[in-house]
């Protein structure tokens, strides 16, 4: 029981205690809703051509996905070996590997 007790209390505790305040809440969730409606009108409403909308869509979800990093993930806060960060790392170069070496296999495949 003292095992589990410590363990359900200490859970946020070794993680830095702080968790963000209101306000960066607030911040983070107003720019999700602007990074989601900026994409959104400029396929509806046909802002752009082509590939300058696909630009605008790669370039809103990056930031996007910083969003969600910084003020929800936290990532900015942690301390010490940041092993969450190089696991993102990580995660990135594979997931970029796997896309650019699909889309070379697809370019240069005899069949199509």
């Amino acid at each position: 029981m003292a095992q589990h007790n410590a363990i359900g209390r200490g859970g946020h505790e070794g993680h830095g205690g702080h968790h963000g305040s209101l306000k960066e809440y607030v911040i983070g969730f107003g720019l999700s809703i602007v990074l989601t409606i900026i994409p959104i009108l400029a396929v509806i409403d046909h802002w752009f051509g082509k590939t300058a909308t696909i630009v605008v869509l790669l370039i809103t979800a990056v930031l996007q996905f910083a969003v969600q990093l910084l003020f929800f993930m936290h990532l900015r806060e942690e301390e010490g070996p940041r092993y969450n960060l190089i696991t993102l790392i990580l995660g990135l170069i594979i997931v970029i590997v796997v896309v650019y070496g699909s889309i070379w296999i697809m370019d240069h495949n005899a069949m199509y």
